[in-house]
């Protein structure tokens, strides 16, 4: 397989990430691989594709705080994004099997990633299946993410469309997931998230955190792998559009 590593630190717009992100998996259906790290900025707001943002979500009181929102192509729920390392795989399906293992073989290298900068990181075990309007994406693990104890340290989503997917996540270097509660309409579970920051008592760089996982993921996974920027978009579609952001 040829992988391409796209690394962002700087970090872009939510409509911008969701875009490229999204160009990635057209382009993984051509053959190729990719793996992306990146963040936000602004920091954002992001929905699954199915979510019921707008019945579950105050658009008003998110557009007092000056809140940046998008929605994003794959499924899952709420997440705040701001201090974070995002990951986006776009690769043929044949790479990791089904969406299962998949997940699993992602959070694999990520979980031992983060265990090489000393953080306890596993893997969740079977979880029953959650609705995308049952509370934020950090109010529970689902199965096969990475968690610290019993707390989340990564969420993720994946989508799957002709020969190729999309799996995303944030991995939570500072948590600031209870903004998510304060934006919901009426009572909202409880944040299960953590960070590395709290895993470790120190805040980690992103160079560090994605620097490790970068090293992880070529050593697990092989091909010829090269460094790239992201493809050139002159047009961020639908992502930019508020009607799809609050299209449900």
């Amino acid at each position: 397989m040829q992988w391409s590593l796209i690394v962002e630190p700087g970090g872009r717009p939510g409509h911008e990430n969701m875009a490229i992100d999204d160009a990635l998996l057209r382009r993984a259906q051509e053959g190729v691989a990719f793996f992306r790290l990146y963040g936000w900025q602004p920091p954002c707001l992001s929905f699954g594709r199915h979510e019921p943002a707008v019945a579950r979500y105050d658009r008003d009181r998110i557009a007092a705080l000056g809140l940046a929102t998008v929605r994003r192509p794959t499924g899952g729920r709420a997440v705040w994004h701001d201090a974070e390392v995002t990951y986006a795989v776009a690769a043929p399906s044949v790479c990791f099997g089904s969406l299962a293992d998949t997940y699993r073989a992602i959070h694999g290298v990520i979980a031992a990633a983060l265990r090489t900068l000393g953080v306890p990181a596993a893997q969740a075990g079977p979880q029953a299946p959650v609705a995308p309007g049952a509370g934020a994406c950090f109010a529970r693990p689902a199965g096969g993410e990475v968690i610290v104890g019993t707390r989340k340290l990564v969420g993720s989503a994946q989508v799957r469309e002709g020969s190729a997917f999309l799996q995303h996540g944030s991995i939570l270097l500072v948590d600031g997931q209870d903004l998510v509660a304060a934006v919901t309409r009426g009572p909202a579970p409880p944040s299960a998230a953590t960070s590395v920051a709290a895993a470790l008592g120190r805040v980690v760089p992103f160079a560090d955190v994605a620097g490790a996982i970068a090293r992880a993921a070529r050593a697990a996974w092989p091909g010829t792998w090269e460094t790239s920027p992201p493809p050139p978009l002159d047009d961020w579609g639908r992502f930019a559009d508020p009607a799809w952001t609050w299209r449900r």
